[in-house]
């Protein structure tokens, strides 16, 4: 395949990543003032409180992936602002992938922290690609200047955009999710 069919797909799995997102928060507005909106809200929380570690950790494992990818497949050169990027969603992925193999959920508040960190910058780094101006000092390397876009496809979509929707699906399913309850469905010696 072509490094431009990669970056197409990469651009489409940030479309259904947003979408994902979208369709979560808008759900979970409409519960707030929906009774039965609010009782499919429910059910849909307790869903990812069975599923969301794994969801969370396939999101960040294939954004890390892709930014591999990207570096050593495409041979990309990460900017600066790229690498505070990586330094949030690698670590994310490995946290998420340990916490799905123990069935930790005791891991959201770390987890949250890096997935809420690392939009941040996301956000500012997709800002400086739009509007070059806005680079705050001698942020990055004048020979590989963050206010590159490498990747534009769909009108939006750049590889800070790219890693901004990974950020916000896994923060988004992280909070929406219902913690299992431990004491529910555990076997006991009288079972």
């Amino acid at each position: 395949m072509s490094t431009d069919t990669w970056f197409t797909f990469f651009a489409l799995l940030t479309v259904g990543a947003n979408a994902a997102t979208l369709v979560l928060w808008a759900v979970a507005l409409a519960a707030l003032v929906n009774d039965r909106i609010h009782a499919r809200w429910a059910r849909a929380r307790d869903v990812l409180g069975e599923i969301g570690l794994t969801v969370a950790a396939l999101v960040a494992v294939v954004a890390t992936a892709g930014s591999l990818y990207l570096s050593e497949g495409a041979h990309l050169v990460p900017c600066e602002l790229c690498w505070y990027q990586r330094i949030a969603m690698y670590p994310l992925a490995v946290v998420l992938v340990v916490a799905v193999a123990r069935r930790d959920w005791n891991v959201r508040p770390y987890a949250l922290t890096l997935a809420l960190a690392g939009p941040v910058i996301s956000i500012y780094h997709y800002v400086v690609e739009r509007f070059p101006d806005l680079e705050l000092g001698a942020t990055c390397d004048p020979n590989n200047p963050c206010s590159i876009t490498l990747i534009w496809k769909f009108h939006y979509v750049s590889i800070p955009f790219m890693a901004l929707s990974a950020f916000a699906l896994v923060a988004t399913v992280l909070v929406a999710a219902r913690r299992p309850d431990p004491w529910v469905d555990t076997p006991t010696r009288d079972d």
